[in-house]
């Protein structure tokens, strides 16, 4: 640990299920004795972030390491409204729970939200205002969350037009920038142990995903067979997701860069993975303390 605590500018990217890693890499630099004093974050950094910034990350870590089957199946609520497949509604009340009526203005750090606005087609900093609804708009990815209203502007997952938001840092008065980026394209291996117990929920909450994503492409698809072998409708949009990002990603990192960044295999779990939260949180942590931040 550094005997001098450096304050960070942290900077959490957008890349659904691989944003659990995040927690494991806030609570690695934490250990190291870093200082967080700014959070820039897009979809579900800009989530794990607004959780961080409020002081309850810890209870939502607790929260979905606790998830059990039925939990999920209730959680997962379809929308037919043909804005998104999923309305979010039963998972942000849980959240809202937490979160409850927060201003960013009064988080105790900086707090940037970075979101899409869908008419006017441009990049949206939410820097006050109800914090909910800043981390409602940046984690609605398109097609599948509902689209989030505020003041008159349609707004969707940040990550569209910037995955990695390091500008709205640019400004901040901390030693080092710090980024994590969840698109990351690495060769090497990294050993994450899982405790039997949590392998048994992972398998047994991984089937009934499946199967609700299923019936999810037969309710908005035709034809379920695809010609691309196992692929189904939520597996195609994961991928078209990750690949639309890590463009956009070079383009914006060619005029930021950070002092540090962390990156996170873009193969560590598909972007809709969400019952691999042990093993992402555990990954981050790992990633983080291999780079020897504390040097």
């Amino acid at each position: 640990m550094q005997k001098n605590r450096q304050t960070i500018s942290l900077v959490l990217g957008s890349g659904g299920a691989r944003g659990y890693a995040h927690i494991g890499v806030i609570e690695e630099l934490q250990m190291q004795g870093y200082k967080i004093d700014s959070i820039s974050g897009s979809s579900m950094g800009a989530l794990i972030g607004a959780l961080y910034a409020c002081g309850k990350l810890q209870e939502f870590k607790e929260w979905i390491l606790t998830l059990d089957i039925l939990d999920v199946v209730k959680l997962l609520d379809f929308s037919l409204t043909g804005k998104g497949i999923i309305g979010g509604d039963k998972v942000f009340h849980i959240v809202e729970e937490m979160i409850g009526d927060v201003l960013i203005e009064d988080l105790p750090i900086s707090y940037t939200a970075v979101a899409t606005d869908l008419i006017k087609q441009k990049e949206v900093w939410i820097q006050k205002g109800k914090l909910l609804d800043a981390v409602r708009a940046s984690v609605a990815i398109p097609t599948v969350f509902t689209p989030k209203e505020i003041n008159g502007r349609y707004l969707v997952d940040g990550g569209v037009l910037n995955p990695l938001p390091i500008a709205p840092t640019i400004s901040d008065t901390t030693d080092i920038t710090v980024a994590i980026s969840l698109n990351a394209k690495s060769s090497k291996k990294y050993v994450v142990n899982i405790p039997k117990v949590e392998s048994d929920k992972k398998n047994k909450i991984e089937h009934i995903i499946l199967d609700m994503k299923n019936k999810a492409e037969k309710l908005f698809l035709k034809e379920t067979k695809s010609e691309y072998g196992e692929m189904g409708m939520f597996d195609i949009m994961g991928r078209t997701i990750d690949i639309m990002q890590n463009a956009v990603l070079e383009c914006k990192m060619a005029g930021y860069s950070p002092d540090i960044i962390i990156g996170i295999p873009n193969d560590a779990c598909g972007f809709y993975e969400f019952n691999r939260a042990y093993e992402m949180i555990e990954l981050g942590r790992v990633i983080a303390k291999d780079l020897g931040l504390d040097h």
